[in-house]
């Protein structure tokens, strides 16, 4: 570890936001797993699964409206009592099944109030990181809350599909009500500073303030979309929309194409794959250089070979071939994620940016939790093989139309950027 590495971890406070992150990290990925695993179990079809999907990714709004509630509310309290709260919901699940009392509405309930919780955990650790880390070290120390995210995740979805074999998806419940309780105790021992420890002013007060800010919000998010609409942009826009649609609705029928090519360790396998696929695509964006060539070319031949990579994997006589395959379909997904985000920073004004990125995340958002829901309803009528596989086939139309529509294939490279490109 090197000297500024040890420098963070000096730090009381880091160090402690740092496990903590990490144990609950560890502790949401082995649930999403295990909790997707037992709707399918309990309900037996895609469409609990779909409807699980659905309900479980709808709180994230909540997080594009948290900043008025985090603003307010002391960020040791609300991180201490998140994590207990959560830690609680999780043992109903294991308690409900040791007094024979589980089924899958229990599971559905449950899902989406872990949720809610879930989503104000990760802006409260951001808005509280500069407190106490120097402005030099913020580099380094977001990049150690990166990793605590997405590496966590790509480790946890290979093992989930192990721990569900060895031990069932209700012990999970149960392992990760502990692993919560662990996290609260750990951020029991912050030490925030006391001006970053709002001051309650009073009920009426605070009623006014932050209605103020929801009211300032909904104009800004609605000219962030109108910004995001734009004539020229607004092809690539809806591409993704859609993209995540058909993604949302692939997630869901994983548990049931799972069982159809060898069970839960399966299931983990697969997740594996898309998880170190979109890492590997975002670790590789900055070597490519592809900044000198249009941003639509890139996405029409990126999601093109994404979309072609995603059918085969259906059709792969190994399973191994398959979860290859599938992995490897998601890398190209990961570098248009790190390009289109400097693309967005260099066309944007600066003082628009922040209602622009939360525009953007409302519109991609909501496709999601509606291609799962869908997602799951079909796949009860065709099957989870043909879902993925026409998920796969949407995204190679969708790469396709952007490489021989005129206005996409004319959006100029991230270099070349301008404000033109969101106006009109």
């Amino acid at each position: 570890m090197n000297g500024k590495a040890m420098n963070l971890f000096m730090n009381r406070n880091f160090m402690l936001m740092f496990f903590g992150r990490l144990v609950t990290n560890v502790g949401d990925s082995i649930y999403a797993v295990a909790a997707m695993w037992l709707v399918s179990e309990l309900g037996g079809s895609t469409f609990y699964t779909g409807l699980a999907g659905f309900l479980s990714l709808i709180p994230r709004f909540i997080q594009f409206f948290s900043g008025p509630i985090i603003d307010r509310i002391s960020i040791r309290y609300l991180l201490i009592n998140t994590q207990l709260i959560q830690a609680i919901l999780l043992l109903v699940i294991p308690v409900a099944s040791y007094f024979g009392q589980l089924h899958v509405t229990l599971v559905l309930i449950i899902s989406p109030l872990i949720s809610v919780f879930n989503t104000l955990i990760y802006p409260a650790q951001m808005s509280s990181l500069p407190s106490f880390v120097n402005k030099k070290d913020l580099t380094k120390a977001n990049s150690y809350f990166t990793f605590a995210g997405q590496g966590i995740d790509t480790f946890c979805n290979a093992i989930s599909g192990v721990l569900i074999v060895m031990i069932g998806a209700v012990s999970i419940y149960l392992l990760d009500s502990v692993l919560f309780m662990i996290s609260a105790i750990l951020f029991s021992f912050l030490r925030i500073p006391k001006h970053v420890q709002q001051s309650e002013p009073s009920n009426k007060a605070k009623k006014e303030k932050i209605s103020a800010i929801l009211h300032r919000y909904k104009i800004e998010l609605l000219e962030g979309i109108h910004i995001l609409l734009g004539k020229s942009f607004s092809r690539l826009l809806w591409g993704m929309i859609l993209i995540n649609f058909v993604g949302g609705a692939t997630f869901v029928v994983l548990p049931a194409f799972s069982k159809l090519h060898g069970g839960p360790e399966m299931y983990g396998y697969l997740l594996m794959g898309q998880a170190m696929g979109s890492m590997l695509g975002a670790l590789i964006a900055p070597l490519l250089k592809l900044e000198k060539y249009g941003m639509g070319l890139i996405y029409g031949i990126a999601f093109s070979i994404s979309g072609i990579l995603w059918t085969l994997s259906v059709f792969s006589p190994n399973i191994w071939i398959m979860i290859f395959i599938y992995g490897l379909s998601w890398v190209p997904g990961g570098v248009t994620n790190i390009l289109i985000n400097t693309y967005i920073q260099k066309g944007i004004p600066e003082h628009l940016l922040g209602r622009v990125f939360s525009a953007s995340y409302s519109l991609s958002g909501i496709a999601a939790p509606l291609g799962s829901l869908c997602g799951g309803i079909l796949g009860e009528f065709f099957g989870s093989e043909v879902i993925i596989g026409f998920s796969g086939l949407s995204v190679l139309l969708i790469g396709f139309y952007w490489l021989i529509d005129k206005t996409t294939r004319k959006l100029p490279s991230s270099e070349n950027v301008t404000e033109k490109v969101f106006q009109g």
